[in-house]
């Protein structure tokens, strides 16, 4: 059986995931509520759909790239900027697939998988993690969880968007859990990154000269391998957004909160790019939360 995708949400990773299912040459839906980046995307491969309900009605499998809950709750059930039509979940046909990729509060996405299963349709608990490079190579890494009936119909589709495809439970909620305490270590980490290379600044050390001894020593990590470049270049073009990590580790710290777990690293981590985003740099890429450091002179663009 020919699958047909239906793919919402082109930013940084949908727009790379759509690639990579074109590449692989299903037969691709996309929707996008800024209607140009779908158009501009189907120049070379697939169709944009007008509303979310006309691509669940089209669509046997729909995976649903958007920024956090609401939106995934918007896509589903309706009100979002669709041209005044519902959701998804309003069109699809009994027994087609809904795939949630972002990042959610794991009762959220069990709750979800309730609504849908009411709806004879399927879940897949599929957050997403490896940045936009990878989503583009169709290199990244999915955590997902999903009953066996789900896994059946989609893992061949899950595994055109992604290297490693983790299946971490047959119910949804373990593949949330997982990226949550994923995106705790990468907040945590880009935070340390930006206040190591804040102290180096402060005391003088050439900024170039610390990135290449860090990344060539015991103290390196991915992120600040990654993010501390762009430190170094003044390039806050966001890829990811401070505001991401503002609402990540905030899910981070509820989902302990509620079994009075503490996270004393995470919470200082969390006011940190509180801080970065009330101090204006809410849409900057999350290396920006180097700027809430007082008396250092950051790198600036060179000519």
């Amino acid at each position: 059986m020919t699958l047909t995708i239906g793919l919402i949400g082109l930013g940084a990773m949908g727009g790379g995931m759509a690639q990579s299912l074109r590449r692989k040459g299903f037969d691709l839906r996309v929707f996008d509520v800024r209607k140009e980046v779908a158009d501009a995307f189907v120049k070379d491969g697939g169709a944009a759909c007008a509303s979310l309900a006309e691509l669940g009605a089209q669509c046997d499998v729909v995976v649903s790239v958007v920024v956090n809950a609401a939106q995934t709750e918007s896509v589903l059930f309706g009100d979002v900027a669709n041209n005044g039509t519902g959701g998804v979940a309003s069109t699809m046909k009994p027994g087609s697939v809904f795939v949630m990729c972002s990042t959610v509060d794991p009762n959220v996405s069990i709750a979800f998988e309730a609504r849908l299963a009411a709806l004879s349709l399927l879940y897949i608990d599929a957050p997403i993690s490896g940045g936009a490079a990878r989503a583009a190579s169709g290199e990244m890494t999915m955590m997902t969880a999903a009953t066996p009936e789900a896994y059946a119909k989609v893992g061949e589709v899950l595994e055109a968007m992604a290297a490693k495809v983790y299946r971490l439970g047959d119910k949804a909620g373990a593949g949330s859990k997982v990226k949550v305490i994923n995106q705790l270590l990468a907040g945590v980490h880009i935070a340390a990154a930006a206040e190591a290379m804040a102290l180096g600044l402060r005391e003088g050390v050439d900024a170039a000269a610390l990135y290449e001894v860090i990344t060539h020593s015991a103290g390196n990590s991915w992120m600040f391998e990654n993010r501390m470049a762009h430190v170094l270049a003044a390039d806050y073009t966001p890829l990811s957004t401070v505001d991401i990590f503002v609402k990540d580790l905030g899910i981070v710290l509820d989902m302990a909160r509620a079994t009075k777990f503490p996270l004393p690293l995470s919470s200082t981590a969390h006011q940190m790019f509180m801080q970065a985003s009330t101090a204006g740099f809410a849409k900057e890429d999350d290396s920006a939360v180097i700027k809430i450091f007082p008396g250092i002179e950051l790198p600036k663009k060179k000519p």
